[in-house]
């Protein structure tokens, strides 16, 4: 038996119909060449067929919103799915299928992920090999971001040569000896949960003074500045998913040649993309776009629970400048990272809390879903560097499903893969038109910022 975390209680508490509360992730992969017609196939029925139990954090059930335990009537069929697409499926065919498997909610009364085969989709460029793809979700309450991405890593290989005979799902009985770095830490009790969190009153109370006192002028996002927006309407339960591949070396020398993070250059060029949709379709605001980025507080290499806080990250949508709008992310990220960076874990989850407290009600109530502490999630999520294989087939790409809330129309995340960047974009389909033109968008403000870049070497821009 382990108890919910506060946070692991929030993503349960929250979810509703329309409101669905698991990650998820498209995984492409490319079947050998010497492979036999037969290789998916082979894959699936090894999975159907595997007497293996799930293992953690696969085999765990909630019981009364109050605690995990581990479920004792796992049913394969529930969990599993094998899907083949018409052929050839184009990515678009193969997008529409995620967008409604990631629309629809997960049965609390097992365990809270699925596992989806698909079939049928055309190869990534011509002479190239068939693909398939793997679809996961799982819910909030279980992982944040970085522990789902940890268990995709170990539950393919690094090697084309390794046969994974076992479920995705039973990962555990293959890193056996690696049990404490995947489990979560030990069971607490109830009262040691409860000092833990009075011991962060005073710490927590300190900085909440601190930014109430800190000026109009100051790079601190206050949870009242987010603007009314087309990104912040009533959602449906409807999903638009959409994903694309860009190069990790093109935001790396922009960061470089800049002096900012990578983060920073992501999150400007996802300001420039968002400025320029909402200009499209005469929408945007006049004050500026407010993100709220995930920021992660985990220490360990453990691949379970919420680890993590937010960022209110101001996005100068407002500003045309590229530059101008890079200093302003910069500035805003550095002052959520400093105030952080005081605190302890729990005294960042509960300054958080607290911090946006009305956000949370306005979750819960839906209250006003026009007015919101952000407009959108912005979230950043590091992948693999090493090429991962599922017994020889070649991981080509995999791009993150993430959640909306009531009142956010959009999400944002993307991961790192061996040289690229994946996005995964969800938005509620029947609430913002045309967001496929923001893959093209998101392209052509990276390309601004090279230009700036190249400019700058050339000693034509300052």
């Amino acid at each position: 038996m382990r108890l919910l975390s506060l946070l692991d209680f929030m993503f349960l508490l929250v979810e509703k119909r329309k409101q669905p509360m698991h990650v998820g992730g498209l995984f492409l992969f490319e079947v050998p060449a010497d492979a036999d017609e037969d290789f998916v196939l082979t894959l699936v029925q090894q999975m159907q067929s595997s007497k293996t139990p799930p293992t953690f954090p696969f085999n765990q059930v909630l019981h009364n919103l109050t605690y995990w335990a581990k479920d004792e009537e796992f049913d394969v069929e529930h969990h599993f799915h094998h899907i083949a697409l018409p052929k050839p499926a184009r990515v678009r065919e193969l997008l529409s299928y995620i967008s409604k498997e990631h629309s629809r909610l997960l049965d609390r009364a097992r365990p809270l992920w699925e596992c989806h085969i698909i079939e049928g989709i055309e190869p990534e460029s011509e002479g190239r090999p068939k693909r398939f793809g793997l679809y996961f979700k799982i819910h909030h309450s279980l992982v944040d971001g970085i522990a789902a991405m940890r268990l995709v890593q170990k539950s393919l290989s690094q090697s084309p040569n390794e046969t994974l005979t076992l479920p995705l799902w039973a990962l555990m009985m293959r890193h056996r000896y690696e049990i404490e770095t995947i489990l979560p830490d030990k069971d607490r009790s109830a009262l040691t949960i409860f000092k833990d969190q009075l011991k962060t009153a005073k710490p927590v109370l300190k900085e909440v003074t601190q930014t109430l006192n800190q000026s109009k002028d100051s790079s601190f996002v206050r949870t009242t500045q987010a603007p009314a927006s087309i990104l912040n309407q009533s959602i449906s339960s409807s999903r638009r998913f959409i994903a694309d591949s860009y190069e990790l070396e093109r935001f790396r020398n922009v960061a470089s040649n800049l002096g900012v993070s990578l983060n920073d250059v992501v999150l400007t060029v996802c300001s420039g993309a968002l400025r320029n949709y909402l200009l499209a379709i005469d929408q945007l605001p006049e004050d500026p776009l407010i993100a709220w980025v995930p920021y992660s507080m985990r220490k360990d290499e453990s691949a379970s629970g919420n680890q993590f806080a937010f960022i209110l990250c101001n996005l100068g949508t407002h500003l045309e400048n590229p530059l101008s709008r890079l200093k302003l992310v910069n500035s805003s990220m550095n002052d959520g990272k400093t105030r952080f960076g005081r605190m302890t874990q729990p005294e960042v989850i509960n300054y958080s809390l607290l911090a946006y407290s009305w956000e949370l009600i306005n979750v819960l109530t839906s209250a006003y879903p026009k007015k919101q502490a952000f407009n959108l999630i912005i979230s950043n999520v590091p992948g693999s560097k090493k090429k991962l294989y599922w017994n020889g087939a070649e991981l080509r790409a995999l791009y993150p499903a993430s959640i909306l809330f009531n009142g956010q129309a959009m999400n944002i995340t993307l991961a790192s893969y061996l040289d690229k960047i994946e996005f995964g974009i969800i938005a509620c389909s029947k609430t913002l038109p045309k967001t496929q033109n923001i893959l093209k968008l998101l392209e052509s403000e990276l390309t601004n910022l090279e230009n700036i870049c190249h400019e700058r070497k050339l000693g034509i821009r300052e």
